[in-house]
């Protein structure tokens, strides 16, 4: 059965249709061409024409032009338009005219890396030309390393080894640094928050050293669609940016359906689960030989769907590797065996993180399945773009959870298909990033007075020497120099807050490495009885040493997973900005936020029921971030009539409410905010909702929140109105556990009061 007449299916069942909120046929769009440009070189056309390509789309056209005239571009189409061939040409262009040029290509993952080195080297030996092309990442052999270094016209790598592997070796280097031409950074949209904030350090720094050896690089960015791609893009390589979206690539039907599942308790809002109605979905796929990939938001999720599919083929009498998980923590030789399984089509279904949402080359998939919404408008794009081929029909499904953003989501198709998507973030000045790669920067070639990095020259030199006092840099003459015995770079990762991750190890076998995960993440997810799930093998672990950053774990069977709860206290250090509105005041500042993870509950595979909890005994963690932050009356349970309780009930679902709207609002993922709710607050005295970053420093999300306040509110009610539980559910107020029998209306009241809707403080009433 193919992919058209499981749609047909579909819409003739109706028990399946009565859960449908939506379905949104995108008609197919033909293929807008133009010639290949007059100053693309007569080999390269020859090459493309034996690869059976004759022209190409316009937005190719337009971003070749604009990048041979020199200009700084960003190419912003959807996945599978051939943004490839944007950068592709040009630089190989240069390439035939000038053989010593070289160019630097960025990629957020190693995968992508490989995948674009297959794709530039069918293209060169099409041209039968010598134009060195090679890989640059940790897993380059010692050996091949100064043959890159001397040989590569194009080396491609990551802006990880670029951070650390290039840019402090810069000396030995010094071929790509003078002759460097292009710099191309893939996947923009990929860089934001944290990441982005470094990758804009890292470019400041590649562009320094450029300067010093005399070269001056055209940087061409490609993105996938968000709101505010030329800003991103400009805010990365502070330099003015052509924007290229006239998107003249072919499409074929899509069929995009929002699908809510049955509730199952009306008085608690308790819905089916959206894991059990996604791999019932996948089941039916792959028993009718669909290649389909199913996205989850979490990576014990995606392990629990792999294990149910697994079983479920194991009983069609069908081999198990036709089923395959995929997520950050697989080592790299996993993955890629299990790209090229689906390329090969030996792999009929993938359940992954947003690790694939990247355009990494895993052929055209017939069918997307996403197991919650993916945090944003602009991610849900990338993920329903891995299904559908140019010429054929394609599914796109999305099975929402009862987290109160799917419901917002789910009861709201119209913000979803008629809203373009979110703006990304970048903060390259948060203080300590910037500071890290000021560090790289000394380093690598010394800082002259009147030298400004990001900031202004004085601002610059007030940072140098706060270096200076704390002996990381020594100031002779005019000039700060490292003086550190350590090596900067080595401490820095670009992807977290916290330098290096944690390795599992088994230790059945050898202490095998199995996985590895973000030091931040460990405690709450290989903390000691944790139950850490692989290829939907389960593993208990046994001990989590935080100092030397190894988690000992041992296979096991058991008919349960476990989840974490922590407990979280917060102190407001300073507050950048303040606002009162109606009758509460909104504020943006900075925090200390200190948490320590608790208890974990063991949750049965299958029922998904509770079947039994322990303890965790870790030392609590603190960081300094940024928040934002909404202060209520003191007065406000003498306003509404109830006790202190219900406020704090009130307050607990309504912190819920927002922070599961907030990354609707700016583009970011949930796990990027956290919210916690106190009826008296430290720094207030008063009932406070705190939102704030997951990330030391922060990187601008408070300030967007602060700003989007009224937005914000707005949202809040909406879904907390339109759900239609009584007294509060998981799908509008998250636990009903933490937000008591008053919770609902509580939050609604509180909102009211926040937008100038509700209670008014009677002494405030000028009398008649």
């Amino acid at each position: 059965m193919n992919v058209a007449q499981t749609i047909d299916k579909l819409r003739a069942d109706s028990d399946f249709c009565r859960n449908l909120t939506k379905w949104h046929t995108i008609p197919p769009r033909p293929a807008r061409c133009a010639a290949f440009p007059e100053a693309l070189h007569p080999k390269l056309k020859a090459a493309l024409r034996k690869r059976g390509v004759t022209e190409l789309y316009t937005h190719q056209a337009e971003a070749i032009a604009a990048t041979l005239a020199g200009e700084h571009t960003c190419v912003v189409t959807p996945t599978a338009s051939g943004k490839t061939l944007c950068y592709n040409l040009p630089v190989l262009n240069r390439m035939l005219e000038n053989p010593q040029a070289r160019a630097l290509y960025l990629f957020p993952t190693k995968a992508l890396s490989q995948d674009q080195m297959n794709e530039l080297k069918g293209t060169i030996e099409e041209m039968e030309v010598k134009i060195g092309t090679y890989t640059f990442d940790g897993d380059t052999p010692a050996s091949a390393r100064k043959a890159v270094r001397s040989a590569g016209n194009i080396v491609v790598t990551n802006p990880d080894m670029l951070h650390a592997g290039i840019l402090p070796h810069h000396t030995i280097w010094i071929r790509l640094f003078e002759n460097l031409e292009y710099v191309v950074i893939d996947e923009i949209h990929h860089y934001r928050g944290v990441f982005g904030s470094h990758l804009a350090n890292v470019v400041r720094r590649l562009k320094r050293i450029c300067a010093f050896y005399g070269s001056h690089p055209k940087f061409i960015c490609c993105s996938a669609t968000i709101a505010n791609p030329q800003e991103i893009a400009e805010r990365i390589i502070e330099a003015p940016v052509r924007l290229i979206d006239n998107n003249g690539a072919p499409t074929g039907e899509k069929h995009f359906l929002f699908y809510n599942p049955p509730v199952v308790n009306r008085e608690l809002g308790i819905r089916k689960s959206s894991v059990k109605e996604a791999s019932r979905l996948a089941k039916s796929l792959l028993s009718r030989n669909i290649q389909s990939i199913v996205f989850a938001r979490s990576r014990l999720r995606v392990e629990i769907i792999t294990t149910y599919l697994k079983d479920a083929v194991r009983k069609m009498g069908k081999s198990h590797h036709l089923v395959k998980g995929y997520r950050g923590g697989y080592l790299p030789t996993e993955r890629r065996e299990i790209e090229r399984g689906l390329r090969e089509g030996k792999v009929l279904t993938v359940v992954s993180t947003n690790a694939l949402e990247l355009g990494i080359d895993i052929g055209a998939l017939d069918v997307c399945i996403m197991t919650g919404y993916a945090g944003s408008i602009a991610s849900t794009w990338q993920q329903a773009g891995r299904a559908g081929r140019r010429n054929t029909v394609s599914l796109v499904v999305l099975i929402a959870t009862s987290a109160p953003i799917d419901q917002y989501i789910i009861a709201h198709p119209e913000y979803f298909f008629e809203q373009p998507p979110e703006s990304a973030t970048v903060d390259p000045n948060n203080l300590i990033i910037l500071t890290s790669h000021l560090k790289c920067a000394a380093f690598e070639i010394p800082f002259v007075e009147g030298e400004s990095f990001g900031l202004d020259p004085t601002s610059t030199g007030e940072i140098l020497d706060y270096l200076v006092d704390n002996r990381v840099l020594r100031k002779v003459r005019n000039k700060w120099h490292w003086s550190a015995d350590t090596y900067p770079a080595s401490d820095i990762s670009l992807r977290t807050a916290a330098p290096g991750n944690v390795v599992i190890l088994d230790t059945s076998d050898n202490g095998r490495v199995i996985g590895e995960i973000d030091f931040f993440a460990a405690p709450t997810e290989v903390y000691q009885n944790a139950i850490y799930l692989h290829q939907s093998v389960q593993y208990t672990i046994e001990e989590l040493d935080l100092e030397d950053r190894k988690a000992y774990a041992r296979p096991v069977e058991v008919d349960y997973y476990t989840d974490a709860e922590t407990k979280v206290d917060l102190r407001v250090l300073d507050v950048f900005e303040s606002k009162p509105e109606n009758d509460v005041e909104r504020c943006c500042g900075e925090l200390s936020v200190t948490w320590l993870p608790t208890m974990y509950k063991k949750i049965k595979f299958g029922s998904h029921e509770n079947v039994g909890s322990g303890e965790i005994h870790l030392p609590e963690q603190t960081m300094h971030t940024t928040g934002y932050w909404i202060e209520f009356p003191e007065d406000t349970a003498e306003r509404f009539g109830v006790n202190k309780e219900e406020v704090g009930e009130g307050l607990n679902a309504l912190a819920s409410a927002l922070k599961q709207v907030a990354p609707v609002q700016v583009l970011c993922d949930p796990s990027d905010i956290r919210a916690q709710a106190m009826l008296r607050a430290p720094a207030t005295e008063t009932p406070t909702i705190f939102l704030y970053e997951s990330y030391p420093g922060g990187v601008g999300f408070s300030e967007k929140l602060f700003h989007h306040h009224q937005r914000l509110l707005e949202a809040a009610t909406s879904l907390l109105s339109d759900c239609p539980c009584a007294e509060g559910c998981p799908s509008c107020v998250g636990s009903v556990l933490e937000t008591g029998l008053h919770g609902k209306d509580g939050a609604l009241k509180l909102v009211k009061m926040a937008l100038g809707q509700g209670v008014v403080d009677p002494a405030k009433v000028e009398p008649t």
